[in-house]
């Protein structure tokens, strides 16, 4: 024979959890004091007293589901506990069940009349129904500012009625405000459980404002609560590849891998052909890089993208794209515009600056025209131009004065490759200074003239810089 032994909660373990129950709830200590709840209704599931006050703790949370539950059970055990079904009543207006708050308030009213609050809550409902169905007009009819302005109101008496921030939801994509939209939306998805039209919803909204990566996020968790939901897994599979392409365009863009950043940019444009700010991502990444590869389409791009969203950084890549094309006077207006959009940006202020220094550069000698290259031009692409044009330009091919001529021309070109194949002096010159001209280094150091060519000269046995031998000079740097 077995005997069963079964664990029972005596009264005053009960009581004892009750009594620290309301000790947590007064000092605000809601979690410790639900835990206590719960003991005390598991030891004794028919006492009301347990359920009305781990109502009061859920929904100081803000917890209403739960909350209504444990109200209603109250209810059954005590049908005239006065201050439940009050407190049932408040929390169906909040949660726009009105017919239902109705009834409630309604029965406290006979019992005592001159209950305030469900007085007070008694003559509000009325007014809230045709507030409601104004709403619900509005928007039907397009008047989305007045269902706003109306629906502002109503919320703040029915907060945990998700319908009404659903149709708030609707007014405000109409008049463009999707950060209002997304927050209202963020709130369904608290109060409706398994909200996966919600999320969805969400998750469309973010990647439509062309932050890709949220709307990632949001449309994962429609897949958590449900991951054979088609619509959502259709989305989440786009949205997961454009977000992958968006992340390693701008890796490419860090690590100065231009053709790249270029290619994968490209890819954002075809895989998302209809919503204009994520466009937006591919076309901003295009202006960067494109500006090292290919200045004439960077100017594009940025056109593009600042035709969806005017910002002052944009114009500074389309000015600096301008500039490799020689395009001063579109530069510096470029540069002008984004001092329109902010006076105080130091890069544009340094582009005014670098742009009129560039035109006065212009008049003087300019190293790319020399060696017949790009201003994005690379070290080997320059070496090579350098060496062709040192054989061409070589003295030893000319006599007399032609002799004269090819000299100056090939110490121009031994300046343009010392210049253009040093980043430090090929910085200096596309910002519009120098390097080698003497007035302007002297300038720049207080008076102490530069010249890498003052002590320059030919001699028998091989061509500028090293590297390149076939008979002829060589030049040596005192």
């Amino acid at each position: 024979m077995h005997i069963l032994e079964v664990e029972s909660t005596s009264a005053a373990e009960v009581d004892r959890h009750l009594q620290m129950g309301v000790q947590m709830l007064a000092k605000g200590q809601l979690h410790d004091a639900l835990s206590h709840f719960h003991a005390a209704i598991d030891g004794d599931p028919t006492n009301y007293l347990s359920y009305y006050r781990r109502a009061t703790v859920y929904l100081a949370l803000g917890r209403a589901r739960p909350g209504l539950q444990d109200l209603d059970e109250v209810i059954k055990l005590k049908p005239d506990f006065t201050a439940a079904r009050a407190q049932r009543g408040g929390v169906l207006v909040k949660l726009g069940r009105l017919e239902e708050a109705h009834i409630d308030l309604e029965h406290v009213l006979r019992k005592d009349q001159n209950h305030e609050e469900a007085n007070k809550l008694y003559v509000t409902i009325e007014p809230l129904k045709k507030e409601i169905l104004e709403a619900y007009s509005s928007v039907r009819t397009g008047r989305y500012q007045h269902a706003i302005l109306l629906l502002k109101n109503i919320i703040e008496r029915c907060p945990w009625d998700a319908s009404l921030r659903e149709l708030r939801v609707e007014a405000y994509q109409a008049v463009g405000d999707v950060a209002s939209a997304i927050a209202d939306l963020r709130v369904t998805t608290k109060l409706i459980q398994d909200n996966t039209s919600g999320f969805l919803k969400l998750a469309t909204l973010y990647y439509q404002t062309g932050d890709v990566e949220q709307g990632l996020n949001e449309i994962r968790e429609c897949l958590k609560l449900d991951p054979d939901h088609k619509e959502c897994f259709t989305f989440y599979k786009k949205v997961k590849k454009v977000n992958k392409l968006v992340t390693n365009a701008q890796e490419f863009a860090n690590e100065k891998k231009y053709e790249d950043c270029t290619a994968t940019a490209s890819k954002i444009l075809r895989e998302e052909k209809e919503y204009e700010e994520v466009r937006f991502l591919a076309y901003d990444k295009l202006c960067q890089c494109q500006s090292r590869t290919d200045s004439e389409a960077a100017v594009e791009a940025c056109q593009r993208a600042i035709d969806i969203k005017e910002e002052a950084r944009l114009y500074c890549d389309m000015a600096e794209a301008l500039l490799l094309e020689e395009k001063y006077d579109e530069a510096l207006n470029s540069y002008q515009k984004a001092l329109n959009i902010d006076e105080g940006l130091q890069r544009a202020k340094e582009g005014v600056d670098k742009v009129q220094k560039l035109k006065k550069q212009a008049s003087k000698r300019d190293y790319y025209k020399i060696l017949g290259v790009k201003r994005t031009a690379g070290k080997d692409e320059i070496k090579k131009a350098y060496r062709s044009l040192a054989q061409k330009w070589h003295p030893d091919h000319y006599e007399g004065k032609e002799k004269e001529k090819a000299e100056k021309m090939f110490i121009d070109i031994a300046a343009a490759k010392e210049v253009l194949t040093d980043e430090e002096m090929r910085k200096k010159f596309d910002q519009g200074e120098d390097p080698l001209d003497p007035e302007q280094q002297q300038q720049g150091q207080g008076g102490q003239g530069f010249n890498p060519f003052q002590h320059f000269h030919f001699q028998h046995g091989g061509f500028p810089g090293g590297g390149f031998h076939g008979g002829g000079f060589k030049f040596h740097f005192n």
